[in-house]
């Protein structure tokens, strides 16, 4: 799915759930209980994108507009947290749009718990998946000569508790893309960034990772999936 249609979607539901949320304030107690609040939780690949947040800096895409025309790629600044990163084929980008009074009112639980979601995924296919203090995302610890890799970018923009953009988790991913940026704004010579099939050195089934992270999301958040 191109990006921009993707986050128009994402934008789209995060109005009508926060717009469901203040119908149901109007509603006597009795009545709003028998409500549901409205939650989505997509997952897409994009074709190669760049996408910058907020609170980065410009300076971190290396490619200038020719560079990014002849690699095919395109960029966007969005209203996400955190610095630049690469969206692509073969990655599973996740937007949950969830109503957090629905859940819990805290930004940093609900950045952990999709860290969590995303290690225990990792768990499924026998990789430790960490949590590095001062960085958010999901990360393998340095092992055997090699480096803290980063398999999993995490940002977040929320509109009266109601969530949007979310995380990208590198599976099949060319991770070539990421020389062309400063990943995440992070320069740390002894951090690099990864992808589950050149951790586990096969090519990884797409659907198969997102039915085990729907399954924990599920787990996490205490949810009832509905398939549509």
């Amino acid at each position: 799915m191109p990006y921009q249609e993707a986050w128009n979607l994402q934008t789209e539901l995060q109005q009508a759930s926060i717009a469901h949320k203040l119908a149901l304030r109007k509603l006597e107690e009795a009545a709003r209980a028998e409500q549901q609040r409205k939650h989505h939780l997509l997952f897409c690949e994009h074709p190669h994108v760049y996408t910058l947040g907020k609170s980065g800096s410009a300076d971190h895409l290396l490619l200038n507009e020719l560079g990014l025309k002849e690699k095919g790629v395109t960029f966007f600044k969005i209203n996400r947290g955190g610095d630049i990163t690469y969206h692509g084929p073969g990655q599973i980008v996740g937007y949950p749009i969830f109503d957090l009074d629905g859940f819990f009112t805290d930004v940093h639980k609900y950045v952990r718990f999709i860290e969590e979601a995303v290690i225990r995924t990792l768990g499924d296919y026998g990789l430790a998946g960490k949590r590095i203090k001062g960085f958010t995302g999901v990360w393998l610890e340095a092992s055997e000569g090699q480096p803290k890799r980063k398999i999993c970018a995490i940002g977040v923009h929320l509109s009266r508790w109601v969530s949007m953009h979310g995380f990208a988790f590198n599976i099949n991913t060319d991770l070539k893309y990421f020389d062309y940026i400063v990943p995440c704004g992070i320069t740390d010579k002894d951090k690099v960034v990864t992808s589950l099939e050149r951790e586990l050195g096969t090519t990884i089934d797409l659907e198969e990772v997102k039915q085990r992270l729907k399954g924990h999301f599920a787990e996490l958040f205490d949810f009832e999936l509905q398939t549509s």
